[in-house]
């Protein structure tokens, strides 16, 4: 069905949360409601304060701007703008706008009369962002344990907090995390060059002869049945990519959450317990 027909099926009244008709419309293609009134008004006044702290801060250069978290003498308490006041506005605002999308997709699929597997999927994301500003921070005792906001010095916190730890390629669910995310990626990457070569037949000069069809599901099931001896499915696939790139967001804030709160030496010492196993005496 041709999507510009398609919407009608679901341009319809109801699925909101909040507001019932008076925020039910759309502005083109898209749905606003009332999550899509509050995610453009934390997105548009935290865009605003960051280039306000740019504007009062020593650069604009893009890479240098840096929007930085409060001193840890303030502790949990709130800081002047200048110092730190900013940061926590725009946490405010970052954290406002994504739990607004969320929700908006909420209502788009209980318009569409689907599952809510994409915004779920997202709170995911958003788990990861809030614990690295809003949990760790707090467990700490001061939100100067954020991380600032901008690219270079984003960089700079994810270095200085790595080496904080000594090797925190050694945290273990640090490992559990990449261990997921290069497993999402290698999934993807299988998955998305099934669907191709079954989508764009006889590409090569090779057996067979060229073709101008596209095959069907059996194909791509008996290519990894053949390679691999098990094809999990074309739904299978999607199940285990999503189980995968979850875990990758969940594992990776599990392991900066511990790190400090919970763990407050070199991670390479965690592994102690390990060469202290009576079976190597």
């Amino acid at each position: 069905m041709a999507l510009l027909s398609f919407e009608r099926k679901y341009r319809v009244r109801g699925g909101t949360l909040i507001g019932g008709d008076l925020f039910d419309f759309w502005i083109g293609p898209f749905y606003v409601g009332f999550f899509g009134l509050t995610t453009a008004f934390f997105a548009s006044v935290g865009t605003a304060l960051i280039l306000y702290g740019a504007a009062i801060g020593p650069t604009w250069n893009i890479w240098r701007i840096s929007i930085a978290p409060p001193d840890l003498s303030y502790g949990l308490a709130l800081a002047p703008l200048a110092e730190g006041g900013l940061w926590q506005v725009i946490t405010v605002c970052a954290i406002g706008a994504f739990v607004s999308w969320a929700l908006r997709e909420v209502e788009i699929c209980r318009k569409l009369g689907i599952g809510f597997h994409v915004p779920f999927a997202f709170s995911f994301a958003i788990l990861a962002y809030v614990t690295l500003v809003v949990v760790r921070p707090v467990l700490l005792g001061a939100w100067g344990h954020g991380f600032p906001y901008g690219i270079f010095s984003h960089l700079d916190w994810v270095s200085n907090v790595g080496y904080q730890y000594l090797h925190f390629h050694y945290n273990p669910a640090h490992m559990i995390a990449v261990s997921f995310f290069f497993t999402t990626t290698l999934a993807l990457s299988l998955h998305g060059g099934l669907i191709l070569s079954a989508a764009n037949p006889g590409m090569t000069d090779t057996y067979p002869p060229k073709q101008d069809e596209v095959k069907t599901p059996e194909y791509e099931d008996t290519f990894f049945r053949d390679t691999i001896g098990y094809s999990v499915g074309t739904l299978g696939i999607h199940r285990l990519g999503l189980i995968l790139a979850l875990n990758a967001g969940f594992w990776s804030a599990v392991c900066i959450v511990i790190s400090g709160p919970f763990w407050n030496k070199g991670w390479p010492q965690w592994w102690n317990w390990w060469l202290n196993l009576p079976i190597w005496s």
